[in-house]
């Protein structure tokens, strides 16, 4: 019987060392981790973090009705798995809203010719549903604007310019993005 339960504990260890580890390499997901940085002048930084999804032949932004794999005027994740997260180590103005030095989540409601950027204090969330309204910091909107060529990666950058930043999500044939100073 001692034998059974060393058997029996030793396979279980096994089993949760291995689901640890595939859980930890977040690479082989089909949406892989990504992150972009803004240095500003004075060394402050803004990173983002979150899932890359693919597009893969699917409809991206559209109307519920046309099976859009991310549905106008629904708050989405802004990525895939894990809730975008958005760290600065500096108080910025995100689209006219001061936003302290700290850990955020970023989620977006995405139209056709307006976004809406959900800054929420809510952090290591997975994503959706999102429940987390008593939270948020800001809702900022956002300009929207087509991209020269399909995009096959949802795809979050930054363009610095002296004491700004602008950020910029962009999948499909859409650009979203809003300044970011200091």
């Amino acid at each position: 019987m001692k034998k059974f339960a060393l058997i029996a504990a030793s396979l279980f260890a096994i089993a949760t060392l291995a689901s640890a580890q595939m859980a930890q390499d977040k690479s082989k997901r089909p949406s892989p981790p990504a992150s972009s940085e803004c240095k500003f002048s004075d060394g402050k930084t803004i990173k983002v973090d979150y899932s890359s999804p693919r597009a893969k032949g699917r409809k991206i932004f559209g109307e519920a009705s046309e099976k859009a794999l991310v549905p106008y005027g629904e708050i989405w994740r802004t990525g895939a798995n894990e809730a975008t997260k958005f760290v600065t180590d500096a108080n910025v103005t995100v689209g006219g809203k001061a936003i302290a030095a700290g850990s955020y989540t970023l989620f977006t409601i995405p139209k056709a010719d307006k976004w809406t950027l959900i800054i929420n204090k809510k952090t290591a969330e997975w994503g959706i549903p999102y429940k987390y309204e008593a939270d948020e910091l800001a809702r900022v909107d956002m300009q929207v604007s087509k991209t020269p060529a399909a995009v096959e990666n949802f795809t979050i950058a930054f363009e610095q310019a002296g004491s700004k930043c602008t950020l910029r999500m962009e999948w499909e044939n859409t650009r979203a993005s809003i300044d970011i100073t200091k």
